[in-house]
C-alpha cells in the first residue's frame, strides 16, 4: 500500500497567470513526473490521470496542471502555441524545484498529443541535468522539430500501431533526436489508446522508462553512442 505525504490541488504561478495543479507525492517518492496535456484537454484528462495513478503506485510523484487559464483556453490559437505552453511547463518545473515536497526529486516530463511538443521543448531548454527523462504518448514531437537535436534527456515515444499518421511523425522525430531514445508501438491501438489493454500497456511502458532514468542513483549517457 502506498501512503501519500501530499495529495491535493494548489495554485501555480506562471508568469502573470495563476494555474490550478493537482500534486500527489507518495512517501519515499522515486521522482516527480510533470504532465503536459494535449490541446483541448486539461489536468482532468482521464487518460493522463490513469497514467499518473499507475506511476503513483510505483512511488512516483505526479503533477497535472492546466497549462492555460479558462480565459486563455477560449482562444484556439493558445492551445497550439507551443512557445507559450513550453514557458508554462518550465514555470512548473521551477516551482517543483523550490517546493518542499518536490525539491529533492528528479524530474521527468510526460506529454500527450501536442503536449509532447512542449515537453520536449522544455527538456531542450532546461537540459539533461534538470529533466531526467521524457515520455510522449500519442504525441506530436514533430511540432518541436527545430529543438529536437537539443534534447539531452532520455526520450521514449509511445504510439498506437493503428495511429499511422502520428506514427510516421514520431519516426521522423526519432530520427532527429540525438539523445538516448526509443520508440514503442502499442499493437492495434489507435490515437486515444481506447482499445482494451492499450492504455495499460502505455502506462507500464512510461513507468518502466521513468523507473530506469529517474530513480536516485540512476545514471545515463546524455548522448546516444
Amino acid at each position: 500500500m502506498v501512503n501519500f505525504i501530499y495529495n491535493d490541488s494548489l495554485q501555480l504561478k506562471a508568469g502573470n497567470a495563476l494555474l490550478t495543479a493537482d500534486l500527489v507525492v507518495p512517501e519515499h517518492a522515486k521522482g516527480l513526473v510533470i504532465f503536459s496535456h494535449g490541446s483541448g484537454s486539461s489536468r482532468l484528462s482521464s487518460r493522463n490521470r490513469f497514467v499518473a495513478e499507475h506511476l503513483q503506485r510505483s512511488r512516483f510523484a505526479t503533477m497535472l496542471f492546466d497549462l492555460l487559464t479558462e480565459e486563455e483556453d477560449q482562444r484556439q490559437e493558445n492551445r497550439f502555441d507551443i512557445a507559450l505552453l513550453t514557458t508554462r511547463l518550465i514555470d512548473a518545473v521551477t516551482w517543483a524545484q523550490q517546493s518542499d515536497y518536490t525539491k529533492d526529486l528528479h524530474i521527468g516530463l510526460f506529454g500527450a498529443s501536442t503536449g509532447a511538443a512542449s515537453a520536449l521543448s522544455a527538456a531542450a531548454a532546461l537540459g539533461g541535468d534538470i529533466i531526467g527523462a521524457v515520455v510522449s504518448r500519442g504525441g506530436r514531437p514533430d511540432l518541436a522539430g527545430e529543438v529536437l537535436p537539443d534534447v539531452q534527456s532520455p526520450t521514449l515515444l509511445i504510439v498506437g500501431g493503428l495511429d499511422e499518421e502520428v506514427l510516421d511523425l514520431n519516426k521522423w522525430a526519432q530520427d532527429r533526436l540525438q539523445c538516448l531514445k526509443d520508440l514503442e508501438i502499442v499493437p492495434d491501438a489507435t490515437h486515444l489508446f481506447e482499445e482494451p489493454g492499450a492504455l495499460e500497456m502505455a502506462a507500464q511502458l512510461a513507468t518502466d522508462w521513468f523507473r530506469k532514468y529517474l530513480e536516485p542513483g540512476k545514471q545515463h549517457p546524455l548522448r546516444e553512442r
